[in-house]
């Protein structure tokens, strides 16, 4: 793994928007040590490889929706209610909306960026949206594995039932018929 950054620090920057997992350009910055305009203006430079399902920009409300999952903890990316502005970081506003990458988007960055610590945090990047798609598989399949058990144990509760209650018929001893008192002919 690459020691600039840890798989844990990558693994929390990755969010679920339009369907896609993402990074936000500013966390993608911070990681590869540049500004973020340095990293939007390399990327409109090099457009054509950026196509809408590799990258595109936050709207107003899904910038408003990340703030709700973690402007406490970490405090980025998040609409100002009063300006058009997003904090980015704590107490900072810029006029601009993020921009989400793709894996895709990410790992074509990689091109345009040239530096050794880029390309050491991209391999990181990469190794973590990995580590991400096996972890939600292996989900997945547990998730599957126990609506089975549940399935097949629910079949059997009837069952189950009815063996409990014969059990407890045998352990209760039968009543014996109430000798009738009086004459009898």
């Amino acid at each position: 793994m690459c020691a600039l950054v840890s798989s844990d620090v990558i693994s929390q920057r990755i969010f679920i928007l339009r369907g896609h997992k993402v990074m936000l350009s500013p966390h993608l910055a911070e990681l590869y040590g540049v500004e973020v305009k340095a990293l939007i203006q390399t990327v409109k430079r090099n457009k054509d490889r950026f196509p809408a399902d590799f990258m595109f920009q936050l709207t107003w409300n899904e910038a408003e929706i990340l703030k709700s999952q973690f402007v406490t903890s970490r405090g980025s990316a998040v609409k100002s209610s009063r300006s058009q502005n997003v904090t980015l970081k704590q107490g900072k506003n810029v006029k601009y909306l993020p921009y989400a990458f793709t894996e895709q988007g990410v790992a074509m960055l990689s091109s345009v960026l040239k530096s050794k610590r880029a390309v050491r945090v991209n391999i990181a990047i990469m190794r973590a949206f990995v580590k991400l798609r096996e972890m939600l598989s292996t989900h997945k399949e547990l998730a599957f594995q126990f609506k089975e058990l549940e399935r097949r144990v629910g079949k059997h509760d009837e069952d189950i039932q009815d063996i409990f209650r014969a059990i407890q018929r045998l352990m209760t001893e039968p009543e014996k018929p109430k000798a009738k008192l009086g004459f009898h002919p």
